[in-house]
């Protein structure tokens, strides 16, 4: 959940606080706004608690020219329990909705946008802000424009590996911990805390990326469409050979594609990661190539069936 006081945080919304000081704590737990419509004339309409409601000219003209009607309309709004009113277009908020919104703790709030860029900014940053949160250790690069999340033990070599492909020209995103949400389905990664840009190279130290290589080297979040585990080599343990059916990896209930590949002496991994990075772009736009030859064999196999039955 966020608070009324994030709210007031974020510059671009324009935000002032009217009233209600004591209740900036109030909690927001649905990313959406409502706007009262009928509610302000006394009808019980259906207005969700927790939740941002939003007055904009016509609801401030309507209580402005109605006079009777500010007091039961005011009632109406405030006991639905909304975690804050923002009145936008720098309106001045009525009187009654003032004294009564102090009265119950409720912070009211002004903002000088319009109304409809106030509640398409609010609601962007409320849908980021309360999406689901984790945080993993590896690295996040951007490997021709498909976003990888490099996963392993500690010391298996993903930090080195990330750094190889950095001077090969592909982007940093994170190294260490990665934070990440879900969002519509899909899992965003970036940088937690005051890591920014840098990474841990044993025998080197700490080094950062955006000066050691300049701005084109690093972004700061990336979308993760491939999930690369670096693992040991193991004799006699058996690792994917063909690539017919593809692995995933669940996290925060989002399935990612998966590929585990063992580390040993000899092999380039930063070569094999920029592989399966093309490889799993070519995927997304409908070309599996593993599956395309088994069945360009499977055709050849049918073909050769046939003549030898033929003949």
């Amino acid at each position: 959940m966020l608070t009324v006081g994030e709210l007031i945080e974020r510059s671009e919304l324009e935000i002032s606080v009217v009233a209600g000081h004591t209740g900036l704590a109030r909690t927001v737990s649905v990313p959406r706004v409502q706007k009262p419509g009928l509610a302000l004339t006394g009808w019980p309409e259906q207005l969700h608690p927790s939740r941002v409601l939003v007055l904009g000219g016509t609801e401030i003209e309507y209580l402005a020219d109605h006079p009777p009607a500010r007091e039961i309309g005011v009632a109406t709004l405030l006991a639905s329990d909304p975690a804050c009113v923002v009145v936008c277009r720098g309106l001045r908020a009525p009187t009654e909705l003032v004294t009564e919104a102090e009265r119950r703790q409720v912070p009211v709030l002004s903002s000088t946008l319009v109304t409809a860029d106030f509640i398409a900014l609010v609601t962007t940053w409320m849908s980021d802000r309360l999406a689901p949160a984790t945080e993993l250790h590896g690295v996040l690069m951007d490997v021709n424009g498909i976003g990888v999340l490099l996963l392993g033990k500690s010391g298996i070599g993903k930090s080195e590996t990330a750094l190889d492909l950095v001077v090969r020209g592909h982007r940093l995103v994170a190294d260490d911990v990665i934070r990440i949400r879900a969002k519509n389905g899909q899992l965003a990664g970036r940088g937690a805390g005051i890591l920014g840009f840098h990474m841990e190279i044993r025998g080197l130290g700490i080094i950062n990326i955006e000066d050691l290589f300049g701005v084109a080297a690093v972004r700061d979040a990336k979308k993760i469409e491939l999930v690369i585990e670096l693992c040991e080599w193991t004799e006699g343990e058996e690792y994917e050979r063909l690539g017919f059916d593809d692995a995933h990896e669940r996290i925060l209930d989002v399935l990612v594609p998966k590929i585990r590949l063992p580390v040993r002496p000899g092999r380039n991994l930063a070569t094999l990661i920029e592989v399966a990075a093309r490889n799993q772009l070519l995927k997304l736009q409908g070309t599996h190539s593993a599956r395309a030859f088994r069945d360009q064999l499977h055709r050849a196999m049918v073909a050769d069936s046939a003549a030898d039955t033929v003949e």
